[in-house]
C-alpha cells in the first residue's frame, strides 16, 4: 500500500490531481449525475493554499467586531458596547464575490492597562505582522484622533495595502464626516454602517483589490528554508527552557514569573542533524475577567506564530491537571490546520499515582488529538529530547501525505459495503466517490447521494487514519450532496 501513498509531489493545475487522474475523476462525477462546475468548485475550495489575511484594526469601540460580523455574515465576534471585550479566537473565514479570505479581528485590548497609544500600537503591529491587507476602521462621527494618526504612521511604515473604513455613516448626512477623513492620507474613505450594512459591499470590493489571490495548493518541500516549529502552551510550562535545552545554550530569558516571554523569538537550531526554525511564543494566559493588555497581545502573537508555523509543538505541564486553557491551545492549533506534536514536560517529577491519573486525563481531555505523536520530556534535565525530532518528522509526514484518487475510492467502496450509513427518514445516504483535494493538512471532498451525519463523517475519518496513517495531522472532510434530479435514480 505504501507505494501508492506519497508525501509531496508536484503542483498541478487541478490542485492535487494530475491531468489523467482529473479527467477520470470528472468522468466518474458525470456518471453519478454531478454538475461539473459544482465538482470543480468543491475541489478548488478544498484544495486552495493558505488564504490571504485581512486584519481589521482601529481604536476601541469604533465598531471593529460589528464590521467583522458583517464581513463573515454571522454573529461570531463578541460585540458589546464597551471597549475591549473581544476575547480568544480572532480569525474567521469569509467570502466575497466568490473569493475566500481570512479575517482577523484585533479588538480586545485594555487601554487602561498599557495606555491607549501603547495598546493601539501593539494591535496595529500584530495586524502588520500577520496581514496581507488591513481595514483601518475610524469612527466618522468623532473624526480622526491623535491615536488614529499614530496608527496611520505604523501602517505607512509597514507598506501594506490599507482600506480606510469610515464607520457609523448611517445616512446621507454622515457622508460629509466620511469625506473629512481624506486628511489621513490613506486614500478614499469608504463610508460604511457596519451595524446596518450600508456601504460594506463597496468597501469589500476595495478589499478584494487590495488582497492577493489565494495561492494555489503546493506540494512537496516547504517553501523558504528550514521547517518552522511553533512552541506553544500556557505560561510557565517550560517553553523557553525547552528551547534553551534543544539549543544547548541560553537563547531565551527564563524566569519563574509566568509570562516573561512577550514576543515570539525565532531561533535556527540544529537538532538530529537537521536545522529547524523554532518559534518560542509567549504563553497564553487563562481567561480572566480583565486580561492584562500585555497578556492579551501575547495570545495574539501566539496565534500569529501558529499561522506562520508548519508544526505546533504543544507543551503541557504533566505535573498539573490538563486545563481548559490547554484544550483551547490545542483547538487553536487544530483549527489552524497545523501538524501537531504534544509534549508533556516535567515528566521526571511524576510519581506513579500522578502518571495513572494523567493517562486518564489524556484519554478524556485530549481525545480530539489522540492521533498526535506524544513525547514525555523534561526541559530541565533534557530527558527524552532525542524523541522530539522523530515525532516532528512523523507529524510532518502525515501532514503532507496524499492518497491517490483510485486508491481512495477503492477504500470508500469497502466502507460503504461493510458499514453503510444509517437509514434516516426512509433514505440511506451513500458516499458515491471522493478525492483528496489538498495536503498540509490533508483535505478530502466526498460526493454523496444525501446528507452524511456528523457521526458517520467521524467514522470515515477514523477509518482513513487506520488505513493510511495521517499521524500528527488534522484531517478536513467536506461533503457535497448530489442535487435532486428530475428522474429517479
Amino acid at each position: 500500500m505504501n507505494d501508492q501513498i506519497h508525501s509531496g509531489g508536484s503542483d498541478h493545475e487541478h490542485g492535487a490531481l494530475g491531468d489523467a487522474e482529473y479527467a477520470e475523476f470528472m468522468e466518474l462525477a458525470a456518471q453519478e449525475g454531478f454538475d461539473p462546475e459544482d465538482v470543480e468548485g468543491a475541489i478548488g475550495e478544498a484544495g486552495h493554499g493558505p488564504l490571504p489575511v485581512l486584519a481589521v484594526v482601529g481604536r476601541p469601540n469604533v465598531g471593529k467586531s460589528t464590521l467583522v460580523n458583517r464581513i463573515i455574515g454571522r454573529r461570531e465576534a463578541v460585540v458589546q458596547d464597551k471597549p475591549g471585550v473581544t476575547r480568544d479566537r480572532v480569525s474567521y473565514e469569509a467570502e466575497w464575490a466568490g473569493r475566500r479570505f481570512k479575517v482577523v479581528d484585533t479588538g480586545g485590548w485594555e487601554q487602561d492597562v498599557l495606555g491607549l497609544d501603547a495598546s493601539v500600537a501593539a494591535q496595529a503591529e500584530y495586524a502588520i505582522e500577520t496581514a496581507d491587507a488591513v481595514v483601518f476602521v475610524v469612527d466618522s462621527t468623532v473624526g480622526a484622533t491623535d491615536t488614529d494618526e499614530a496608527v496611520v504612521k505604523l501602517l505607512r511604515r509597514a507598506k501594506k495595502p490599507v482600506v480606510l473604513c469610515a464607520n457609523k455613516v448611517d445616512g446621507q448626512s454622515g457622508e460629509a464626516d466620511a469625506t473629512a477623513l481624506w486628511s489621513l492620507g490613506l486614500g478614499q474613505p469608504h463610508p460604511v454602517s457596519s451595524l446596518h450594512g450600508r456601504g460594506t459591499g463597496d468597501m469589500l470590493d476595495a478589499v478584494l483589490e487590495a488582497l492577493p489571490e489565494a495561492p494555489a495548493q503546493s506540494f512537496g518541500t516547504a517553501v523558504g528554508g528550514p521547517r518552522r516549529i511553533a512552541l506553544i502552551g500556557r505560561p510557565n510550562v517550560g517553553k523557553s527552557s525547552l528551547l534553551n535545552k534543544v539549543a544547548n545554550e541560553d537563547r531565551v530569558v527564563v524566569n519563574e514569573l509566568a509570562g516573561t516571554t512577550r514576543d515570539p523569538v525565532d531561533e535556527l537550531i540544529t537538532l538530529g542533524g537537521i536545522t529547524w526554525k523554532f518559534i518560542d511564543t509567549a504563553g497564553i494566559r487563562r481567561r480572566v475577567h480583565l486580561q492584562e493588555g500585555a497578556d492579551y497581545y501575547a495570545s495574539l502573537r501566539t496565534a500569529a506564530a501558529v499561522e506562520k508555523a508548519e508544526v505546533a509543538v504543544i507543551l503541557i505541564d504533566s505535573s498539573e491537571s490538563i486545563s481548559v486553557q490547554d484544550q483551547r491551545i490545542v483547538t487553536m492549533a487544530v483549527e489552524a490546520g497545523r501538524a501537531i506534536v504534544v509534549a508533556f514536560n516535567k515528566w521526571d517529577t511524576l510519581d506513579e499515582e500522578r502518571r495513572y491519573y494523567l493517562e486518564r486525563e489524556i484519554e478524556t481531555e485530549l481525545a480530539q488529538v489522540a492521533w498526535a505523536p506524544r513525547v514525555n520530556v523534561s526541559a530541565l534535565t533534557g530527558r527524552h529530547m532525542e524523541k522530539l525530532v522523530p515525532a516532528i518528522e512523523t507529524a510532518l509526514d502525515g501532514w503532507e501525505t496524499r492518497v491517490p484518487t483510485g486508491r481512495l475510492n477503492a477504500f470508500l467502496g469497502e466502507i460503504v459495503a461493510s458499514h453503510p450509513h444509517p437509514i434516516r427518514g426512509g433514505k440511506q445516504p451513500r458516499i458515491l466517490f471522493g478525492t483528496q483535494a489538498g495536503t498540509k493538512p490533508p483535505r478530502f471532498v466526498l460526493f454523496a447521494s444525501g446528507f452524511l451525519e456528523h457521526g458517520y463523517r467521524r467514522f470515515v475519518e477514523r477509518r482513513l487514519r487506520e488505513e493510511f496513517g495521517f499521524e500528527g495531522t488534522p484531517i478536513h472532510i467536506s461533503v457535497r450532496v448530489r442535487e435532486k434530479r428530475g428522474r429517479n435514480k
